[in-house]
């Protein structure tokens, strides 16, 4: 996959048909994979590319700053998807006062001078767009007519007969409604990143865990989790705990701790270790984080959560 800086930079031969996807795609749930799916099939019946137009800062942080909604995943997440997906390009647009000022009624002329062989155009049905977010489908549609662009817009990919929406995701990541989270993303809720030391306390009470350097917008739940991890191509259940970890740091941490155990490893596996480049995949919801009133309780909660995770690591 091309990642491409802005609409100014793409720079695709001009016999080459292009279909765009334009959208924030946050959380690349089951609704945007539904749109790529589509234009990836458009895009293949007549030899042309497909990829998708998306905007950094997202544009709800560009108008409402700290209180805009936080972000599912990172930007980089969201392209690694997109290229997971198979997706030819990705534009990442800066959504600057400038580009934020575009009348609607110029919005798709402004795409089909960076984009000449720009032919059709894929989005839900309650896109927006333009200057005070004024275009809609219909306007969208109108424009289309004369530079012969096809549009098609999408009806809403429903998850217990309501819209699959980043928002509903973000708040079913905060209840710690984990299932209902990765029905709607299409995979598991995964944090990434690299297994950095911690102060082994985990090894004194008998549960040594792997802690990764992991600071996501949006927190999900605090608590314990039955997960997956993945290292490379090898795959490992576990038990996680996010949080801040009350019984053993009385004082408070800076940033929540992403801590893993991982389940019945037979002996000789080669596991994990500092430096390794890991996927934590989250697979259900156990319990909330608590503070415990001794290591002992804590170590006998532990052994129950372990129990709870070997008991589920029959569906990872």
């Amino acid at each position: 996959m091309e990642k491409i800086a802005s609409l100014a930079d793409f720079s695709y031969p001009t016999n080459v048909p292009v279909f765009l996807c334009i959208g924030n795609f946050d959380g690349v749930h089951r609704g945007h994979r539904a749109l790529f799916e589509l234009a990836k099939k458009t895009a293949r019946t007549q030899n042309g590319i497909w990829g998708a137009l998306t905007f950094s800062p997202h544009p709800e942080v560009f108008f409402r700053g700290n209180a805009a909604a936080r972000s599912i995943y990172s930007q980089a997440t969201k392209l690694a998807l997109f290229e997971e997906i198979g997706l030819d390009f990705a534009v990442v647009q800066a959504f600057s006062t400038e580009f934020a000022k575009i009348p609607a009624e110029d919005f798709l002329t402004t795409l089909k001078k960076s984009v000449p062989s720009l032919t059709g155009i894929f989005v839900g049905e309650n896109f927006r767009f333009g200057a005070g977010r004024k275009g809609d489908v219909a306007l969208l549609r109108e424009r289309a007519q004369s530079l012969d662009v096809e549009i098609n817009a999408l009806e809403p990919v429903l998850f217990r007969s309501e819209r699959i929406s980043s928002t509903r995701i973000r708040k079913e990541l905060e209840f710690g409604e984990i299932d209902s989270a990765n029905s709607m993303l299409g995979k598991p809720y995964f944090a990434a990143g690299t297994i950095v030391s911690g102060r082994q306390l985990g090894r004194t009470i008998g549960f040594p865990t792997l802690n990764l350097a992991w600071n996501p917008e949006l927190r999900p739940r605090f608590g314990v989790y039955a997960v997956c991890v993945k290292c490379g191509n090898r795959s490992f259940p576990g038990v996680a705990n996010y949080g801040v970890r009350p019984t053993v740091e009385r004082g408070g941490v800076p940033e929540p701790l992403l801590e893993t155990f991982l389940l019945n490893i037979p002996e000789g596996t080669e596991i994990p270790t500092y430096g390794d480049w890991v996927f934590v995949e989250w697979r259900k919801f156990l319990r909330e984080e608590r503070r415990f009133d001794s290591l002992d309780a804590l170590r006998e909660q532990l052994a129950e959560d372990r129990r709870q995770a070997e008991a589920f690591s029959g569906n990872i």
